[in-house]
């Protein structure tokens, strides 16, 4: 069996190198993603991910990421992540948050994806409460 550190860091290495067949390789066939602040956005299978892929690669030709913290057990690993890179239309693309993996053998067999667009520049903890909390008479 492998770390489940192994294929986190192989996956990172696949995404900076822009090489889809060994990222797609990284997955299980029938690997199933959650997201569970935007529960549509959940899919199955590693031909999903390959496709995601390939639109990032093309869409943020210079993306890279990196693996800023970890914790993980025989089967899983928690992952924090920074993604970024330049768009098509010259806007930055920046990225972070977490990602859950389950890893069975050499592959990732499910995960929970927490990775979100930073916010630059929205507003204080004080203006994300208001939004929390506001009702619609009062925005």
């Amino acid at each position: 069996m492998t770390n489940p550190d192994d294929v986190v860091d192989r996956l990172c290495a696949a995404v900076n190198r822009h090489d889809l067949d060994d990222l797609a390789a990284c997955f299980a066939a029938d690997y199933r993603n959650e997201t569970p602040a935007h529960p549509e956005r959940g899919f199955v299978g590693r031909e999903q991910v390959r496709h995601n892929w390939e639109q990032l690669f093309q869409g943020i030709p210079d993306i890279n990421s990196r693996v800023t913290a970890r914790a993980g057990t025989d089967s899983s690993v928690w992952t924090e992540w920074e993604m970024r890179g330049t768009r098509g239309d010259g806007q930055p693309h920046l990225m972070r948050g977490v990602i859950i993996f389950g890893v069975t053998g050499t592959v990732i067999a499910d995960a929970r994806f927490y990775l979100e667009p930073v916010d630059v520049g929205g507003g204080g903890v004080d203006d994300a409460i208001e939004q929390i909390v506001a009702t619609e008479d009062r925005r």
